[in-house]
This record gives C-alpha cells, sequence and structure tokens, in this order.
C-alpha cells in the first residue's frame, strides 16, 4: 500500500509498504480521512521532543487524527467491528499499570502514540492497524472531516471544560489555531462569553466568520477581568502573560507546549488563588466529541482549509499553503486520492 514516510528532518515521502494485519485484539482500518498537525509539523523539522528523549525515531509514520472503515479484525475482536465507520484513541497504554488500570492510559510511561511514539505506525496510509480497544464508532451524521476532528476536539474539549466557564462567565483563548479556535467553540457553546488573543489579522478574521467576534491583538485587548484564560498557543512566554490576564480566583487552563521551557511566578498563582491545569491528551474526552459533533453542538468543519492527497504531504508538512486551500488553520488528508484505483477499490 501507498503511505508517508517521514525518514528524516525535511525528508521522505509516499512509499510502498507492507499491508498491515490485523493481530490479536487489533483491527484493520481503510483510512478515510486524516488530519496534520502541529505535532506533525514539528516530526517534519526534527524539533519533536520525543526525538530528544528516545520514545521516537526515524523513519516514522504520522498521521493521529484520522477516521476510516474498519475492513479486518483480528482474533478477539467482535466481528460486528468489520463495516464500521470509526476513530480511534491516539494514545494506548499498556494496559496493565496503575495508571492504566485506573483509566488513565494517556499517562502510562509505555504507551504507544499512533503516528508518535514507540513505533505505532500513523494514518497517513491506505491502511492503518490499531487495537480494537482504542476504537469510537462513528455515526453517519459525523462524516470525514469531522471524523478526523475528532481527537484535536477531544483536547479541546477537555481544556473548555477544564477553564468551566459557562453563562455569566468571561473566558479567554489565547492562540486562534485549531486547538483554540475548537476551545473557542466548546466555550461558546456552554454559554460563556469568549473572547480569543492573537497575532496575525488574518487568523482573527477567520475566527470572527464563525461567529467569534470578540477578537483582540495585545495592542486591542481590552482592560476586562477573565474568569478563565486558555493557553493554546506556544509562545514560551505565553502562559506568565495568560495568568496576568486572569481574574483573582480564575483557571488558568495550558494545552499549547513551546519549544522551551515557560516560566510562571507560582506567587501569583497562589496570590490570586488560581486553580492551573495542564492538559495532555483528548483521551478521555473522544466519546463525548463525537456526540457533540452528531447532534451539532459544534461544527468545527470550516476550520479544514484544504483536503489533499499522500502525495501532498510532503509539501503540507513545510508549512506551504496549497493553491485553493481556504482560511481555515487544518489541512486533512484522503489517503485514497491519487493512488492506484485498482488497490483502493476506485474512486470514492
Amino acid at each position: 500500500m501507498r503511505a508517508h514516510v517521514l525518514t528524516g528532518p525535511g525528508g521522505g515521502g509516499v512509499q510502498r509498504v507492507p499491508v498491515p494485519v490485523a493481530g490479536p485484539g487489533e483491527v484493520v482500518v481503510e483510512v478515510e480521512r486524516v488530519g496534520v498537525c502541529g505535532t506533525d509539523l514539528e516530526f517534519a523539522t526534527g524539533e519533536m521532543t520525543y526525538l530528544r528523549s528516545g520514545h521516537a525515531s526515524y523513519p516514522v509514520r504520522l498521521g493521529h487524527e484520522w477516521c476510516g472503515t474498519v475492513v479486518e479484525v483480528g482474533d478477539g475482536v467482535d466481528a460486528s467491528w468489520r463495516g464500521r465507520r470509526t476513530t480511534g484513541d491516539t494514545m494506548l497504554g499498556c494496559g496493565a499499570c496503575r495508571r492504566c488500570r485506573r483509566g488513565r492510559q494517556h499517562l502510562c510511561e509505555d504507551r504507544q502514540e499512533v503516528g508518535i511514539r514507540g513505533g505505532r505506525h500513523g494514518a497517513l496510509a491506505e491502511r492503518l492497524a490499531v487495537p480494537a480497544s482504542s476504537l469510537h464508532a462513528l455515526p453517519d451524521a459525523v462524516d470525514p472531516a469531522l471524523g478526523a476532528l475528532v481527537e484535536p476536539g477531544g483536547n479541546a474539549l477537555r481544556a473548555a471544560r477544564a477553564a468551566a466557564a459557562g453563562p455569566g462567565d468571561r473566558a479567554l483563548v489565547v492562540g486562534p489555531g485549531t486547538i483554540g479556535l475548537l476551545t473557542a467553540l466548546f466555550l461558546r457553546a456552554a454559554g460563556a462569553e469568549v473572547h480569543l488573543l492573537g497575532v496575525e489579522e488574518a487568523s482573527l478574521a477567520f475566527a470572527r466568520t464563525l461567529g467569534l467576534e470578540r477578537t483582540w491583538t495585545e495592542q486591542t485587548l481590552p482592560h476586562a477581568p477573565f474568569d478563565a484564560v486558555v493557553d493554546c498557543a506556544t509562545g514560551a512566554g505565553t502562559p506568565a502573560r495568560a495568568l496576568e490576564l486572569l481574574e483573582p480566583g480564575g483557571r488558568l487552563v495550558c494545552i499549547g507546549i513551546a519549544a522551551s521551557p515557560s516560566t510562571v511566578d507560582t506567587r501569583a498563582l497562589v496570590l490570586g488563588d488560581v486553580t492551573a491545569v495542564g492538559v495532555l491528551s483528548a483521551s478521555p474526552a473522544l466519546a463525548d466529541v463525537v456526540e457533540a459533533y452528531a447532534r451539532g453542538i459544534v461544527d468545527p468543519r470550516p476550520l479544514v482549509a484544504a483536503v489533499v492527497g499522500l502525495d501532498d504531504v510532503a509539501a503540507v508538512l513545510t508549512g506551504q499553503r496549497l493553491p485553493g486551500a481556504g482560511p481555515g488553520p487544518k489541512v486533512q488528508v484522503d489517503p485514497r486520492r491519487g493512488s492506484d484505483p485498482r488497490e483502493t477499490g476506485g474512486p470514492q
């Protein structure tokens, strides 16, 4: 089958690789759609932390925001999964440690991460093998674009919930990228007054097309008390700035990760009686995101700027804006595009 294989910083492309086989407890999924995210770009530049820690190495097959149809089930897997549309958890714990037994497999020290960590191949390929235990079935109302947005949506929903902002509360989201916009949409759905802080006018203008009218730069940000601030940016200084903007007694949520260490004055946390929360992984919220998308509580499809084939992934990983792309921050990949119709069953 065809897969995009990243061989090193700035290297790699589409290769022919063996078709995966479902091992015991696994399924094979025919991939329908895959999102490209900031983690993938960090692998492409060589900046991904796991490359230095030894949790990942080249060559790597990326792709952890995916949806598709189960085409093969392994031993011990309910046969009813065959033919069902699904997405899956990125975080695959060992299943035996204390964290896994307590439902925190996304924090397992020995976890694999699909397309990221521990040699578990990702979804930038025509087919993908994953444990059946990681699957979340998709209803018909969740189309391919939404299906591949479940994973980032899970991160955003957890961040919005950690902010605990609802009617009567004012929430500020720092960083209007994919996670920031999704977080803002979930906060709005919860009834909060949502503000967005960004740098580039183009991204803020796009946010306004989603009905997020309160968009600001540092120069225009109003002097208003924010009951919750969610840092979705990647600047080393943004957590401290977020804390400065927070109302005493408020909640600081950090989900963005900087390339270098961030510093926060814990005196400001203590004297402000602030609750600070870090968010890693969509795992605990995936099922709720599927339901929210299916019910139309949040519709993030406008975030998808383009859908491309595997042959375009190399360009996307260099940060290129492909011709015809819309204003949204997310690029998705349909691995069936540009492949041999004899291998994929023809155009779909």
